[in-house]
């Protein structure tokens, strides 16, 4: 008790000294404290988006096996013409990819859900949309070329109608339809422009190889197409693009073996870590060595990447905060133990042991530091709320603004009851699902407090080590006798 108290009548005679140290040890708190705050936002948001976004594998060219088969070994006979036609003929077939295989390839314990496209090349008595020049504009979105004037592209439910999710095309008239069993579509405005279209009107199409085999659909919905790649163009590259269901293209391609169908399966995994089990397994059930599995994790990391960059210059922040005040706190002891060296040679003469030497200068330090490191939390945990909330309010508003632009996307007002359609918005895929969060004060909590305590403590001992040192090297005669 006597060393504490010894240790508090120090801390006030010292005062100009104490609250210097006091001064700095607020400042390296706070900015702590603020720092620890950045960093507990960063990785709440980087969690919540990962939550919320799926992994998605898709079923891509694999172009490296192609490249390598392209050249016959030398002792296999075959030239290479005949080679690249033979591997053009075998990618051809294993590129036919039917919903049955799909829903093979979903069928595993890693697979959450499904959704998929298909797109194939139609001939129509409306008047196609062409440039000036005369050239076919209407492709595919997935950039399907075609001979044909126009392009009928199916979706097996809202989920994979992504050009809508991202705000690339957008619903001008009407809506998109919510009946992905019915022959219904919505077609493109300069294609309704073109024909004198307008929504509740039919349009029929006929397979290019055999005119008997025709579909007639019900416009629901006319979109405009935004994408800004396209400024130098007089058309949209989907001008000539019908947007159906599934159900229409394999009704119809069903008709016809000779119909080229390009379709595209996403599927929605469990977790990032069962990707190369996923492809794996795809491949055991005959996936073709043409053909590969892909995901959407580098875009994940992408979106996230700013947040990232928030999180490491907080860190970075924090680490040169503590170095600086380590050694300025280090050189303020190491000054104030030569002052007070008369005063060690006068406590260990009569009698004071080193450890309690030391433990009462490690104490007046505590005190101090102790006091000092609450000032500071106080002080960054106020300044840390407005900094985290406006990134999280940013990300929130930004995240409420995504939904409503999708709703309009799909032809509904922010305000429009989007169950009664079947869009739930908030679970679609590459639209993250942020849930607002309320108590802003969750990130100055318990967790940041001990790691404060913990650098208080750090910071102590290191700016004890010069007291600690200097008492163990000080001889009390050497030092009374250069007193006197």
């Amino acid at each position: 008790m006597y060393i504490f108290k010894n240790a508090w009548k120090n801390i006030i005679r010292n005062k100009g000294r104490n609250i210097l140290i006091g001064i700095i040890f607020i400042v390296i708190a706070a900015s702590a404290s603020i720092s620890l705050a950045i960093r507990n936002s960063a990785n709440s948001l980087i969690n919540s988006y990962k939550e919320s976004t799926d992994t998605t594998a898709t079923i891509t060219v694999n172009r490296d096996n192609m490249r390598q088969n392209m050249t016959p070994p030398s002792d296999s006979g075959e030239d290479s013409e005949s080679n690249i036609e033979k591997i053009s003929s075998e990618f051809k077939e294993a590129s036919k990819i039917s919903s049955d295989d799909i829903k093979n390839y979903a069928d595993s314990k890693y697979v959450k859900s499904y959704y998929y496209s298909m797109s194939v090349g139609v001939d129509s008595d409306l008047t196609k949309v062409e440039s000036s020049s005369g050239n076919e504009i209407g492709r595919g979105p997935h950039g399907m070329e075609s001979s044909t004037d126009f392009t009928l592209t199916g979706y097996s439910s809202i989920d994979g109608m992504t050009n809508f999710i991202n705000g690339t095309y957008k619903i001008t008239s009407g809506e998109v339809f919510s009946d992905f069993e019915g022959n219904y579509a919505i077609i493109n405005s300069e294609l309704a422009t073109q024909n004198n279209l307008k929504v509740g009107d039919s349009i029929t199409f006929t397979d290019p190889n055999n005119s008997e085999n025709t579909v007639t659909l019900e416009i629901t919905g006319i979109y405009e197409d935004n994408d800004s790649t396209q400024k130098m163009s007089m058309f949209t590259s989907s001008a000539n693009t019908i947007i159906t269901n599934t159900k229409v293209v394999e009704d119809f391609s069903s008709k016809d073996d000779d119909l080229k169908v390009n379709t595209n399966p996403t599927f929605v995994l469990t977790s990032e870590k069962v990707l190369d089990k996923f492809s794996s397994e795809l491949t055991s059930k005959g996936l073709s060595e043409y053909l590969t599995v892909s995901s959407n994790l580098d875009q994940v990391e992408s979106a996230t990447s700013t947040i990232l960059n928030v999180k490491g210059f907080a860190t970075t922040f924090l680490i040169i905060t503590l170095i600086i005040g380590a050694i300025v706190l280090f050189v303020i002891n190491m000054i104030n133990i030569r002052e007070r060296k008369y005063e060690i040679g006068v406590l260990r003469t009569i009698g004071m042991k080193k450890s309690l030497l030391c433990l009462q200068f490690i104490s007046e330090i505590i005190i101090v530091s102790v006091a000092a490191l609450l000032i500071g939390a106080g002080i960054g945990a106020a300044s840390s709320v407005p900094v985290a909330n406006s990134l999280l309010q940013n990300e929130i508003t930004s995240s409420e603004e995504k939904v409503n632009e999708i709703s309009s996307n799909f032809g509904h007002g922010p305000g429009g009851d989007r169950e009664s359609s079947n869009m739930k918005f908030n679970k679609m895929s590459g639209n993250p699902n942020f849930k607002k969060i309320d108590n802003i004060n969750a990130l100055v909590n318990f967790k940041v407090l001990l790691e404060l305590l913990g650098i208080g403590l750090v910071l102590t001992i290191i700016s004890s080590a010069s007291s600690m040192i200097a008492i163990q090297r000080f001889s009390p005669l050497t030092i009374l006798k250069e007193r006197s």
